[in-house]
């Protein structure tokens, strides 16, 4: 039985898309803190999220804009925006972080601004 078991979780592994298997450890280790997960919340509710940033993108100082990251937890993809900064030392893509704020909805998008937010070293 246990042998079963490990042939199917290695052929799944060998197998299944690299993306998918990314969001899938993800969230269980989403799961594993306690956090929210992106795809439950909605609009107005303060959350607390835990996921990894795909991307970040900044500004520079003459555009103000912010810094704009895409953080994702292995459900849904919430768009951080941090208004009035052009850098953001340890924000970059592949960190992985706790974030709390209030969502929002823009164009269809789920979005924090100014997010509080707490690196998580690697293990």
């Amino acid at each position: 039985m246990t042998a079963a078991g490990y042939l199917k979780r290695l052929s799944k592994r060998l197998t299944a898309d690299l993306e998918e298997l990314d969001a899938e450890r993800i969230s269980e280790q989403s799961q594993a803190t306690g956090a929210q997960r992106a795809c439950d919340c909605g609009q107005g509710e303060e959350v607390s999220m835990l996921g990894e940033l795909r991307s970040v993108q900044t500004c520079s100082k003459a555009a103000k804009t912010g810094v704009v990251a895409e953080f994702f937890d292995g459900t849904d993809v919430v768009v951080l925006k941090w208004i009035g900064r052009n850098r953001i030392p340890g924000i970059e893509p592949g960190r992985k972080l706790t974030v709390r704020g209030r969502l929002g909805v823009k164009d269809g998008v789920k979005v924090v601004y100014n997010p509080y937010y707490e690196l998580i070293g690697d293990d």
